[in-house]
């Protein structure tokens, strides 16, 4: 794999790069509520060296009633600020389910105008599996001065990807399984529809995936996003259950060169929720 600082890195690579001074190393597990995982329990227990626990669901806007929407970025200031992540840092972001909620971060970071964050390729369970150094102590952390630029192009919300629907100039690309896809699963948050954005085609996350959780090579890539009907013409919606399985297939796009994408942070758990919106199924 060619590490990229600015998508994804290496078990290899971060190894190497520990001690680096303007390394900033995050956390970002997280798990759908039946996983029975507590990642901050983890966390704790074992981490990466020098890495920081980075809540998907603390660091959110809390107004809405949708679950772990983008903070607003006044709050991503206070929360990086207080987490000794600034300008100047090179971020790399993992997970413990290997390339799952890591993707979402990144996501959150570029949206925020951070361009030097990667994903570490495998996440943590590659990394403890090839024997490399973990520990269980929080970071000493000192406050680090952080500039933000949000980058609205990167983020569509539930009108515009109504719009997006209705006139078909846009790949609405959903991540979830094809069961819930097709409607024949039911969704695992409560009062939700089943099935999907009419013209939307599925993408499962796992299909970008290696059986290591390692992602795939741009090539291999292209053929999955090609093989399932995404029109790699047209600017990509990446969508999901409730934003944080998109930001992989956003990873993906964004690791096979392809720039115009944005990703619908409401995702299903919002367009489930509204009667008025059409729904597809099949």
């Amino acid at each position: 794999m060619a590490d990229d600082t600015r998508t994804l890195v290496s078990t290899d690579w971060l190894e190497t790069h520990l001690k680096d001074p303007d390394l900033r190393i995050l956390d970002a597990s997280w798990y759908l509520p039946d996983a029975g995982r507590d990642p901050k329990a983890e966390y704790a227990q074992a981490h990466i060296p020098g890495a920081r626990f980075f809540d998907i669901d603390a660091i959110a806007d809390q107004r809405s009633g949708l679950p772990h929407m983008a903070p607003p970025p006044e709050m991503f200031i206070s929360r990086m600020r207080a987490m000794g992540v600034g300008d100047g840092h090179q971020v790399v972001v993992y997970d413990g389910a290997g390339l799952f909620s890591a993707a979402r971060v990144w996501w959150t970071f570029r949206l925020m105008g951070k361009t030097d964050v990667a994903v570490l390729d495998g996440g943590f369970p590659k990394w403890q599996a090839e024997g490399r150094p973990v520990e269980d102590m929080p970071p000493m952390v000192r406050d680090r001065h952080i500039t933000v630029q949000r980058q609205a192009h990167l983020v569509r919300d539930v009108t515009q990807v109504a719009a997006a629907a209705k006139l078909g100039d846009h790949a609405i690309i959903d991540a979830r399984s094809p069961g819930r896809f097709s409607g024949e699963e039911p969704e695992p948050r409560p009062g939700l529809r089943s099935g999907h954005i009419p013209g939307a085609v599925n993408v499962p996350y796992r299909s970008v995936l290696n059986a290591d959780g390692t992602m795939k090579a741009p090539a291999e890539l292209e053929q999955v996003f090609t093989a399932a009907g995404v029109d790699l013409k047209k600017p990509a919606i990446t969508s999901c259950g409730s934003g944080v399985t998109a930001a992989v297939l956003s990873l993906a796009l964004e690791r096979m060169g392809k720039r115009d994408h944005s990703l619908y942070d409401g995702s299903w758990a919002e367009w489930g929720m509204y009667g008025d919106l059409k729904v597809a199924k099949g």
